[in-house]
């Protein structure tokens, strides 16, 4: 898909867009919903970072996605999809974080996968590619290439409710420290990485042990283990691996944060940070130079490395919706339901560099989000449904 100019988003200048109401099943208002014909369906979120929430009503309106990979098919796609609009917005959100908002893509029934998936438009599944200058994909329907390694997503109290797996252990080069199991949700939306303590504490002093330069602290880092190098040049930077079943590896082949000045590299930290209990956070940065399948059919997370620009060799499926289902129309209320109700999905590009507003739900950032409007853009260069 070129590139083309976006325009901002509102409900009251589409033809196609439509409030629901407070009766409609993704709606969670229930027993106080008094007038279903008329009024309408509000939504409140609260994340779990800077005491930020977003708070507006649920519209229902028409995704128009790119078929193919962009370059020998100019076909699209019509997707009904439920977009929450903001109207107060908390924390985060009034610095500028998130700015356009978040594009859901969990495995609840109001994300844009679950959508597309539902209106039997993709198979239910998607991937992310980031590349080293910041470029990156989102390709709906993609499962995968056919040299990638996988892991099984983890259950949450006997559900799949969020994008969970098991590591088995960490490496910093060739080294394995013990004890360093846990599990871990893989979050787009979240810029950097969070470990569990007992596993932090393990991979930051291996880290330490390997990495030929000198400790230094740098004001406003949120990171312990910082460097000052000897020259104005990066050192040999140890690479992290994280272990998974029948020895499937994914490797962070820099797992840190560098600072520059006029002359070259100012210093450098490990760009992950201890959180309490058990469960870890794979951020952003881990993911540069992957192509990640969250395999939602499946109930997998695939991988293997990309340059983001050699997506066409996938697994794809027709573009036409099964006999019986339109594509202009959302699922039935019993098919969009499973269990939980609708947050605020809105559309994106870049995270920013800090910790994510939306760890609790796989999101990707965007540019702008402003009162009572939805800036729908096309993730980075391209947004796409495989056919």
């Amino acid at each position: 898909m070129q590139d083309r100019d976006l325009n901002e988003y509102s409900p009251s200048r589409s033809l196609s867009s439509k409030h629901l109401s407070c009766s409609h099943r993704l709606c969670d208002m229930g027993s106080n919903c008094k007038t279903s014909k008329q009024q309408q369906c509000p939504y409140t979120i609260n994340y779990l970072s800077d005491n930020t929430s977003s708070s507006g009503l649920l519209v229902e309106d028409i995704f128009h996605l790119q078929s193919g990979d962009g370059s020998t098919s100019n076909s699209s796609v019509q997707a009904p999809v439920v977009v929450g609009c903001g109207m107060k917005q908390s924390g985060g959100y009034l610095d500028g974080t998130a700015p356009d908002g978040l594009i859901g893509l969990g495995p609840g029934e109001s994300s844009v996968p679950s959508f597309l998936a539902k209106s039997g438009l993709i198979r239910d599944s998607f991937s992310l590619c980031f590349n080293e200058d910041d470029s990156g994909r989102l390709f709906f329907g993609d499962q995968g290439s056919t040299v990638q390694q996988s892991t099984p997503f983890l259950l949450v109290d006997g559900m799949f409710s969020t994008y969970i797996v098991g590591v088995e252990t960490c490496c910093i080069g060739n080294s394995c420290p013990k004890v360093t199991s846990f599990n871990a949700q893989f979050d787009s939306g979240t810029s950097f990485t969070f470990l569990p303590g007992h596993a932090y504490g393990a991979i930051a002093e291996e880290f330490d042990k390997q990495v030929n330069a000198t400790r230094s602290t740098f004001q406003g880092s949120p990171w312990e283990y910082c460097y000052v190098p000897s020259s104005q040049q990066l050192p040999k930077i140890p690479t992290l691996t994280l272990m998974f079943q029948q020895n499937n590896s994914f490797v962070v082949y820099n797992p840190v944060f560098v600072s520059y000045n006029e002359q070259g590299v100012d210093g450098f930290c490990l760009a992950i940070q201890p959180t309490e209990g058990g469960m870890g956070t794979i951020g952003q940065n881990f993911m540069t130079g992957y192509r990640l399948v969250f395999d939602r059919e499946n109930k997998k997370l695939a991988w293997s490395h990309s340059n983001c620009q050699d997506l066409s060799l996938g697994k794809r499926m027709p573009l036409s919706p099964p006999n019986g289902t339109s594509s202009s129309q959302l699922p039935a209320d019993e098919q969009q339901r499973t269990k939980g109700h609708a947050v605020a999905p809105a559309v994106a590009v870049r995270a920013p560099q800090k910790p994510s507003v939306a760890s609790s739900q796989t999101s990707y950032m965007i540019s702008y989000w402003r009162h009572w409007h939805c800036h729908w853009l096309l993730l980075f260069h391209l947004l796409s449904v495989f056919y």
